[in-house]
C-alpha cells in the first residue's frame, strides 16, 4: 500500500463526517490537509473541555483530526480562490473532500467542474445531508430521526433514542472511504477522475436491511424491541450479582447444553426445547434467567457459558474496552510536541501498513492555521509581505 502515502488530499471540512472520512485516509499514511475559514474555522474546535489551556483545540476536536495538517483559507474572497487553484496545482492533489452545502460549491470556487480545470484527474467527493440538490441541513440526530433508527432505538415500551455513536456521521464516512477506493482504483485504470455526491440520508437508510425488507416485503410490524432479539431466544441482556452481561443461545443445540447444567436445569421444559417456543413466552422465559443470573457475578457467568461455547460477554464500559487484551495492541496515541500531552486513540477498523510503520503513532491534531506559512510561504512561494496582507485582509 505503499502508493497510498503518494496521494495528496484536500478537504474543506468541519465537524465529524468529513473529518473522520480524511481521518480515515490519514491512517492509510496520506498526506491529508483541512482547510478552514480564517474567522469561524472548524466550529468543533471550541467543543468539549479546553484541555490544552488554549483555544481551538479543545477535547472533542482532538478525537478524529491526528496525521493532518491545517491551513486557513477565506475561499469567498477572490485573492482566496487563486490560492486555492495554487493548492490544486502545487500540491498535485489527488482528492478533494467537502462537507458544505452544495449552494456554495459555485460561490467558493469548489465545484467539480471548476476544479476538473486546473486538475483534470481530481476525484472530488462532496458529502451533503441529502444530496446535492438540497441544501437543507443534517445534523446526525436528525438523521437518524428521519431515517428510521430512532425508531428501531430504546426500549419496546419506552422513547425512541439516539444511537451510542453517531452513526449517519460515521457511517457516511466509511461509505464515503469505499466509493474513494473505487474511484482511485478507476483512476489508475482510465486516468479519469471521479465526481461523487454522497447523501447522508441515502448512506444511513441502507443500513436499514431487515427492517425495510421484512416490513414492506412480508408485512412485518417492525420497531424498537430493547435489548431482547425478535427472533431468537434467549438472547438479550440479563442482570448478574455485580453487572450486567449479554448472552445469546442462537439454537436449541445451545439451548440443550445450557439447561442440561445444574444452574440452569429448572428451564428444561419441554415447551421451550424450539426456539419458536421459546420466543412465544420471551417475557416470562427472561424474567426466569434473570433470577438465576442474579445470583452469580458476570466473571462466574461467562466461564459457565465459555465452558459449553454459548456466546456471552460482560457489558463493558469505555476504559473495560479499551484494555480488552484484542483492543489494547490496537490502540493509537497522538502526542502534542508542545505540551507533552498525550490523546489516546481509537484502533483503526483493520491496522493499516503505514500505522504499523509509525508504530501507531500519529502526529497530533494540527492548531488553526498550523501549516499557513510552510505550505503557503515555503511551497506556494508568497512572500512575507504578500502573506502579511492576506492575513489582515482576511484571505488567511
Amino acid at each position: 500500500m505503499e502508493h497510498l502515502k503518494k496521494l495528496t488530499v484536500l478537504s474543506l471540512e468541519q465537524a465529524t463526517v468529513a473529518p473522520y472520512l480524511t481521518y480515515r485516509l490519514a491512517q492509510d499514511g496520506m498526506n491529508v490537509i483541512r482547510l478552514e475559514h480564517p474567522i469561524y474555522g472548524d466550529p468543533n474546535r471550541f467543543i468539549g473541555d479546553n484541555v490544552l489551556d488554549e483555544k481551538r483545540m479543545n477535547s472533542y476536536f482532538l478525537c478524529i483530526n491526528s496525521g493532518k495538517k491545517a491551513l486557513t483559507l477565506n475561499l469567498a474572497a477572490p485573492e482566496g480562490q487563486e490560492i486555492f487553484k495554487k493548492l490544486l496545482k502545487e500540491l498535485d492533489v489527488d482528492i478533494f473532500v467537502t462537507n458544505q452545502l452544495p449552494k456554495n460549491y459555485n460561490k467558493l470556487g469548489i465545484a467539480y467542474d471548476l476544479m476538473k480545470e486546473v486538475k483534470p484527474d481530481i476525484i472530488w467527493l462532496g458529502l451533503t445531508g441529502f444530496g446535492p440538490d438540497s441544501n437543507e441541513g443534517a445534523y446526525d440526530p436528525i438523521l437518524q430521526a428521519r431515517s428510521g433508527l430512532m425508531e428501531l432505538t430504546g426500549e419496546a415500551d419506552g422513547d425512541p433514542q439516539v444511537t451510542g455513536i453517531p452513526l449517519p456521521d460515521m457511517g457516511t464516512s466509511e461509505h464515503g472511504y469505499g466509493l474513494l477506493m473505487k474511484a482511485l482504483f478507476k483512476r489508475a485504470v482510465t486516468k479519469k477522475g471521479t465526481r461523487i455526491d454522497l447523501s447522508m440520508f441515502e448512506s444511513t437508510v441502507s443500513w436499514l436491511t431487515v427492517p425495510i425488507a421484512l416490513s414492506k416485503s412480508f408485512g412485518a410490524s417492525i420497531s424498537r424491541r430493547g435489548n431482547t432479539h425478535e427472533f431468537f431466544s434467549p438472547v438479550s441482556v440479563y442482570k448478574t450479582s455485580n453487572g450486567f452481561v449479554y448472552l445469546a443461545c442462537g439454537n436449541d443445540r445451545q439451548w440443550e447444553s445450557m439447561v442440561s447444567q445444574d444452574m440452569f436445569k429448572s428451564l428444561a421444559k419441554e415447551e421451550y426445547k424450539k426456539n419458536k417456543g421459546r420466543i412465544d413466552d420471551v417475557a416470562n422465559l427472561n424474567k426466569a434467567i434473570n433470577a438465576i443470573t442474579k445470583q452469580h457475578t458476570s466473571e462466574e457467568l461467562i466461564d459457565f457459558f465459555n465452558s459449553i461455547t454459548v456466546p456471552i460477554s460482560k457489558i463493558k464500559n469505555v476504559n473495560e474496552v479499551v484494555d480488552d487484551p484484542l483492543v489494547a495492541k490496537k490502540i493509537l496515541s497522538s502526542t502534542d510536541p508542545k505540551t507533552g500531552t498525550k490523546v489516546t486513540l481509537a484502533p483503526p477498523p483493520n491496522m493499516t501498513p503505514f500505522l504499523e510503520e509509525c508504530d501507531r503513532k500519529l502526529s497530533f491534531p494540527p492548531r488553526f492555521g498550523e501549516q499557513n506559512q510552510k505550505i503557503y510561504g515555503d511551497l506556494l512561494g508568497i512572500d512575507e509581505a504578500t502573506l502579511s496582507e492576506y492575513k489582515e485582509k482576511g484571505v488567511i
